[in-house]
């Protein structure tokens, strides 16, 4: 039985049974509720970790045993530790009224009271503790499945990076840094060999936060590797961001779109061609400098009418090309506000070529205060000789 299914139960402790009698119908206005009145006080314990009572009424002078001691025995069970507990008694003392709440008492009646009094007492003070007793409950569910979707999460950020390119040596070097957040973001990327002189560079981030977005990623990085069957396709940036936008309509797919750049650099020209599709542009270093290499349309998945126009331009020996998701950028500041785009430009121009990977994260994270990232952090490096 869950909590909101329980009822009112209440057990009664008392010596004299014409009291526990007298309760009896001075209660028999609540709908539903159970009664149980027991007049040996050495079986109070005994009988409230059976019933489980959500208000314990108690006597306190009885033969044998103080009922202020049963006030604290109770709170020391973890039956009854949270259960509230009235203390009824003879007399209206200060002393003894501040006595019985210094040891656990919930409310003190001088017995007995009118019985709307008591009613409205036992009402307040056994639904009250449902409530509580829900309210835990749901929170040990919220915990549960918090823990259950953290889990989730954590499998499929495993698989994505599972999935992500190895670092690449030769005359195009390649290396990256990815660190999803803790909601996982829809962030991928990769780059490989069309064929023995061009090679394919891409990143791409899917609006939203969860397993849905990081699916999508995952579908998306799927499709641009499987135009190793299209060379044709792969080798044209435009025709690539329009297949994507043809297979991912966003009002096919939950109302998800995704940012996009794909770039192709031939070893024989050393020329790169590349288109993008609303995602933050393409670093070009050189030689300190950086030169933006923009987006050429809007997001992909919006409409059905897209094109992304190809742009191109020469790469010399020791340039080096950034992708980046806007995870590596959009830093919010402790202090309130972002880390702006150009301040992060800046700091790219400012960082030495070797180690500019490590340098942008632990910048990112001295920022924000943390090694946690509101947003998939995702930054990959092309380094040309």
């Amino acid at each position: 039985m869950n909590a909101s299914q329980l009822s009112d139960r209440v057990l009664l402790v008392d010596d004299q049974r014409i009291i526990g009698e007298a309760v009896r119908r001075m209660l028999a206005s609540i709908a539903g509720l159970e009664y149980r009145a027991i007049d040996d006080p050495h079986k109070a314990l005994e009988v409230a970790r059976e019933f489980k009572p959500t208000l314990i009424l108690q006597d306190l002078v009885m033969p044998g045993v103080d009922g202020l001691d049963l006030v604290r025995a109770y709170r020391l069970e973890a039956v009854t530790a949270g259960v509230p507990i009235i203390v009824l008694s003879s007399k209206e003392e200060a002393a003894t009224k501040a006595e019985a709440f210094a040891r656990g008492a919930s409310d003190y009646i001088v017995k007995l009271p009118d019985p709307v009094e008591l009613v409205a007492r036992v009402v307040h003070h056994s639904r009250g503790y449902k409530a509580q007793l829900e309210r835990n409950a749901a929170y040990a569910a919220l915990q549960a499945s918090e823990a259950h979707l953290s889990n989730e999460i954590t499998k499929a950020s495993e698989y994505v990076r599972s999935l992500l390119d190895a670092p690449m040596q030769g005359v195009v070097a390649a290396e990256w840094r990815f660190i999803p957040s803790a909601s996982l973001g829809g962030d991928v990327f990769g780059y490989h060999w069309i064929d023995p002189d061009h090679l394919a560079m891409y990143v791409l981030d899917v609006s939203g936060h969860g397993v849905g977005p990081a699916l999508m990623g995952v579908s998306a990085l799927n499709l641009i590797r499987s135009n190793a069957n299209d060379i044709a396709q792969a080798l044209d940036p435009s025709r690539v961001l329009r297949t994507l936008n043809a297979a991912f309509p966003m009002d096919r797919h939950h109302g998800m779109y995704f940012t996009v750049w794909y770039g192709v650099y031939s070893k024989t020209s050393r020329e790169l061609a590349w288109a993008g599709g609303g995602h933050p542009p393409a670093l070009l270093m050189r030689a300190g400098r950086v030169e933006r290499l923009e987006s050429t349309s809007y997001m992909v998945g919006v409409t059905p009418d897209y094109d992304a126009p190809t742009l191109r331009t020469q790469i010399l020996a020791g340039d080096r090309i950034y992708l980046y998701s806007d995870g590596v950028f959009e830093i919010h500041l402790p202090s309130g506000g972002m880390w702006s785009f150009d301040e992060f430009v800046v700091f790219m121009e400012q960082s030495e070529a070797l180690g500019r990977l490590d340098a942008v994260m632990l910048h990112t994270q001295q920022l924000q205060g943390n090694a946690a990232w509101d947003d998939d952090y995702s930054m990959v490096e092309i380094a040309f000789e």
